[in-house]
């Protein structure tokens, strides 16, 4: 039987990841901050036809958060063979405008965890010479817009450069870049969206199965949609001084 870790599990992109596991007959690991929402999804993906679900009640900004889930990782008697870093959040405001310590819990979650999550998850894959780790990045980390955006990139060059560093050994890693996605995400970070038109948006499950279809290619990055794979190129071959001022405009107006 497989089993997956999946963060964030309860809404959005990381639900749509355990209703997929789920159907595929995986036990799941669940880990969200909530704990009443966590065990309300864990008795509907079993419903929907998971093998056992287990709960980690866990905040991932936290020192302590991240050792729980870093601990269930590493666990040789209950290896995890699908590791999803999904957690994370926005700000709806501009850099300047609120906290740094809003900043660095951000950074938490985006990076310090997923950087931790994946150093803990790999061992044991390895070892047993299969996994897959597949972290949730975000179109965002190819244009400059703030401290998400910079996270993204992150996320996304990290996963890269762990891809590379594993090549051979059974287990992969992907980097999954969608872009604006019905989720809860935006309303939790208060983001407006009502200007955003309608061809940008994307469904959780689409970009889900992009993810999988790229981790089994063996392509460390995936973009999964046609639009935004366009985007994605026209950024990188645009000069960066024209790629800032576009999304300088967008920042005004989004």
């Amino acid at each position: 039987m497989t089993t997956a870790l999946i963060t964030g599990a309860t809404a959005g992109i990381g639900a749509a990841f355990a209703r997929r596991f789920a159907a595929a007959r995986y036990d799941l690991v669940l880990v969200a901050r909530n704990v009443e929402r966590l065990e309300n999804a864990a008795a509907e993906l079993s419903l929907l036809g998971a093998g056992k679900v287990e709960v980690l009640s866990a905040d991932l900004g936290t020192v302590d958060g991240r050792a729980l889930v870093e601990d269930r990782l590493a666990d040789p008697l209950r290896g995890i063979d699908v590791l999803v870093n999904n957690a994370g959040f926005g700000q709806g405001s501009a850099f300047l405008s609120h906290p740094v310590e809003d900043e660095e819990a951000m950074l938490d979650v985006l990076v310090r965890a997923v950087l931790r999550l994946t150093r803990a998850a790999l061992p044991g894959m390895i070892e047993r010479g299969k996994g897959a780790i597949i972290n949730v990045s975000s179109v965002a980390g190819f244009v400059p817009r703030g401290t998400y955006s910079s996270a993204k990139a992150w996320v996304t060059n990290f996963s890269e450069s762990v891809a590379a560093e594993v090549h051979g050994t059974g287990v992969r890693v992907v980097a999954v870049c969608p872009g604006f996605t019905h989720t809860e995400f935006h309303e939790r970070a208060d983001i407006d969206t009502g200007d955003i038109p309608g061809w940008m948006w994307l469904e959780a499950d689409e970009i889900v199965e992009g993810a999988l279809r790229d981790l089994r290619r063996g392509v460390p990055v995936s973009v999964p949609s046609m639009q935004y794979k366009a985007i994605t190129a026209v950024a990188k071959l645009v000069p960066r001084n024209l790629v800032t001022k576009v999304s300088r405009g967008m920042s005004k107006r989004w």
